[in-house]
């Protein structure tokens, strides 16, 4: 599991849209940011009043984030598809019954979860370290182009809006502890009113010791205050077979409500 960095690198511009601004959105992935994605070009409108202060130092000013950044890249681009192209099963099964609005997908990898969402009516902001990732899923999802927005950057170093997102989504994403809680509470707080927080992870029985540097949903549940209502912090077996040279046979799942 690589290590997530606690400094900036790069988000795309995470602002919450009107009803009036419902538009394709944009992303720059370039350390310079009048520089465009021509794969995301079509996509530039959405977002515009976070990208000031979110898409400077893009480029790995951080060794870690660099290496953690590289670590991906390598994955994606060893072979055509690296995940099934399926959504994820919790995810699925969880967000099923949720009247859809905006969902952020935190580590969304080649995107099958950010178009599953954008297919029943989400409007997504979908994130990633791997440029490699963004770019497969911008040409797979062009069929719902207008409704996710690809985004290359690090939301453990820069939060997301708060109060933006009726639905935010950790699948599986390495979010290390660190002290204060700063990346995670930036998550937690950017769910809006009325919103669900569904994070998900492995479940620690059998796994290597270093996995216990990263939260996990109870750790997540813990620092939930009056404010939120816990549908669900269970292990439950995994509703599809281990992916390919793992033993994953049990999840960890977290949903959460914000009442306020």
């Amino acid at each position: 599991m690589p290590v997530v960095s606690e400094r900036p690198a790069s988000v795309v511009p995470l602002r919450r849209r009107s009803s009036r601004s419902r538009g394709p959105t944009a992303v720059s992935t370039a350390s310079n940011s009048s520089v465009v994605d021509p794969v995301m070009a079509p996509l530039c409108a959405r977002f515009c009043g976070f990208r000031k202060r979110l898409c400077h130092s893009v480029r790995g000013t951080d060794s870690v984030t660099s290496v953690d950044r590289q670590f991906w890249e390598d994955r994606y681009r060893g072979c055509e598809q690296v995940f099934s192209g399926a959504p994820n099963g919790v995810l699925a099964a969880e967000v099923a019954g949720l009247a859809p609005g905006e969902a952020l997908d935190v580590g969304c990898g080649e995107g099958a979860d950010a178009r599953w969402l954008a297919h029943r009516g989400w409007r997504v902001t979908a994130v990633d370290l791997s440029r490699t990732a963004l770019r497969r899923a911008a040409t797979t999802g062009a069929d719902v182009a207008a409704r996710v927005a690809w985004a290359e950057g690090d939301l453990t170093a820069v939060a997301p809006p708060a109060g933006a997102f009726d639905l935010v989504s950790l699948q599986y994403f390495p979010l290390r502890r660190s002290p204060g809680h700063r990346a995670l509470r930036g998550l937690l707080d950017a769910v809006a009113p009325g919103g669900t927080m569904l994070f998900v992870s492995h479940a620690l029985t059998g796994l290597s010791s270093e996995h216990a540097g990263y939260y996990q949903p109870s750790d997540v549940a813990a620092l939930l205050g009056a404010g939120w209502t816990v549908l669900a912090d269970e292990i439950r077996a995994r509703p599809g077979p281990p992916p390919e040279g793992t033993q994953h046979t049990h999840d960890t799942v977290l949903r959460a409500e914000r009442l306020r």
